[in-house]
């Protein structure tokens, strides 16, 4: 991806302020993302160059123009078979043609949870384990990619104040982070919740840490099956005993606990024995979420998933933020970089919808995921 200053460019559609070459990514697999971002960036009557070689393209982008106010005012192909170019136009309202909330509104469309309402993070990368379906591509070999709290915790304070309610703190293992006390206390105010496998917090420094955590903060905690055959399968052998042990330790210190379960598939016979064991353990319905394993990440098999498929949830990491947690992998769901900018991250997000529901309000299938 090539995204230059705002500094007049040479190309050969001409002079431009700013170029972003979309390779082989359509719409829906990454390019809406590019553009929307490059637009942001652009004075309205600046002109962005877009080079793709993505045929689909070629329909798709005059369409997106139309729906958000710009104007394609130059198309031409290197070759009779692409790639193509354009160039851009910006016109409009605001970035991407459409009038914008002022920073802190919380937006939200349909039955969507609102854009500002919900903030995601990855703690770090490191894990004490390396399981089979890991979107993020976490294991002990991963870089550890920690977040710093000097640097989040102002962002933290910047969501809450916005309005932002929920802050998601993931990884990798977040307990493997030697300052996650910090980044949770840096997110006072916010319902917080973090999400590990419950392994690593029973002795030592971090049982210190778990034990001096808010009572407030929930503790999501992965368990796959009702037996350990699958989740030891899938997570390493012995991590199923660990995880209950874990989950029993959380609850006698006085946290919520919930439970994330991750299946190949969703047998109900296997779906069914899970729920009896977590009503064992004293799990509550509202507190038990089993999602589909995502095609993404060391995943060689799920669910495909795309801007297109993939209500947004948006995540920050050490190496910028991206539409879903499930995709920080996917360099076609990154929607900035670092360092973060949170109105820059939500406002993507926004202007994106804006262009989606435009598309499905008049009828046209503009987006495309594969």
């Amino acid at each position: 991806m090539v995204t230059p200053g705002s500094a007049p460019t040479t190309t050969p559609v001409g002079d431009v302020a700013r170029l972003i070459d979309g390779g082989d990514m359509d719409c829906g697999s990454g390019l809406l993302l590019l553009i929307t971002r490059a637009m942001r960036r652009l004075d309205s009557g600046d002109l962005l160059a877009v080079r793709s070689a993505e045929a689909s393209v070629v329909t798709d982008l005059p369409v997106w123009a139309e729906l958000v106010g710009h104007e394609v005012v130059v198309e031409l192909a290197e070759t009779r078979g692409g790639p193509w170019w354009f160039a851009v136009r910006k016109d409009g309202a605001g970035a991407d043609g459409v009038a914008r909330p002022e920073a802190g509104t919380v937006f939200s469309t349909g039955g969507r949870t609102p854009v500002g309402h919900r903030l995601w993070a990855y703690t770090n990368f490191d894990c004490n384990l390396a399981c089979l379906y890991c979107c993020a591509e976490s294991s002990p070999k991963a870089d550890a990619r920690r977040l710093d709290p000097e640097v989040v915790g102002p962002l933290f304070a910047q969501f809450r104040d916005q309005g932002g309610r929920e802050l998601l703190l993931t990884g990798g293992e977040p307990f493997m982070h030697p300052q996650l006390g910090e980044l949770v206390d840096a997110a006072a105010g916010l319902e917080r919740t973090i999400l590990t496998n419950a392994m690593v917090f029973g002795r030592g420094r971090r049982r210190e840490l778990l034990e001096s955590i808010d009572r407030d903060v929930v503790m999501q905690v992965s368990l796959d099956s009702a037996t350990p055959e699958i989740h030891d399968r899938m997570r390493g052998a012995g991590s199923w005993a660990r995880a209950l042990d874990g989950i029993g330790l959380a609850h006698s210190l006085g946290f919520r606990v919930k439970i994330a379960a991750t299946r190949l598939d969703e047998d109900p016979e296997g779906v069914r024995e899970l729920h009896e064991r977590l009503d064992a353990e004293g799990i509550a319905q509202e507190d038990r979420v089993i999602r589909p394993v995502a095609a993404e990440g060391f995943a060689d098999s799920g669910i495909h998933v795309s801007i297109d498929s993939l209500e947004p949830e948006p995540v920050i990491t050490a190496d910028g933020a991206w539409w879903h947690p499930v995709a920080v992998t996917n360099p076609h769901m990154r929607i900035a970089d670092a360092p973060l900018d949170l109105d820059e991250i939500f406002g993507v997000v926004r202007d994106t919808l804006r262009v989606q529901d435009a598309a499905s309000a008049a009828g046209r299938e503009v987006f495309r995921c594969a």
